[in-house]
């Protein structure tokens, strides 16, 4: 995969998440839920923290630092995403760029992070996200798998020797 594509999937992730984000932010009310399927809803939320609102409390009212934190960690994954060889490795790298960039976006235009995806089964709830977490989430599987392949290839090698 060449550094087009990397940017591209990059751009095309951080545009996507803005754009749902974006429109989450003018169609739902805070707090209000809004059914889409059982399980499935859209809730508007706000997010100061890390992942699943983790250091919330620590991190409210240092949006700049979270900013700083997530971008300088977005640049070493962008350097990861050029530098990998496998095109799979790439995609996984990519769609984390992509997704860390929608967060440092709102992160520095709102000072959080706008979540909206709602899901629930039978009384058990996951933390509101949104999708640049879907993005990160891909992400990281693709480069999970990208390098258990790497290693099975490896080993098949080795076994044949």
């Amino acid at each position: 995969m060449n550094a087009r594509w990397v940017w591209a999937l990059i751009g095309a992730t951080t545009t996507t998440d803005q754009l749902t984000k974006a429109a989450a932010l003018s169609l739902l009310l805070q707090g209000n839920s809004v059914a889409v399927l059982p399980g499935l809803d859209l809730t508007l939320g706000f997010n100061v923290g890390v992942s699943f609102g983790l250091f919330s409390d620590l991190m409210a009212g240092k949006p700049l630092v979270m900013a700083a934190l997530t971008g300088t960690l977005t640049v070493v994954l962008a350097i990861m995403a050029f530098r990998a060889r496998h095109p799979v490795e790439q995609i996984g790298f990519s769609l984390i760029v992509g997704g860390a960039l929608g967060n440092v976006v709102d992160r520095l235009r709102q000072g959080a992070v706008t979540d909206f995806i709602d899901l629930s089964f039978q009384g058990w709830r996951w933390p509101t996200f949104n999708t640049a977490d879907i993005a990160i989430t891909f992400g990281a599987l693709f480069i999970v798998f990208a390098t258990f392949a790497s290693h099975r290839s490896k080993d098949t090698v080795v076994d044949q020797s």
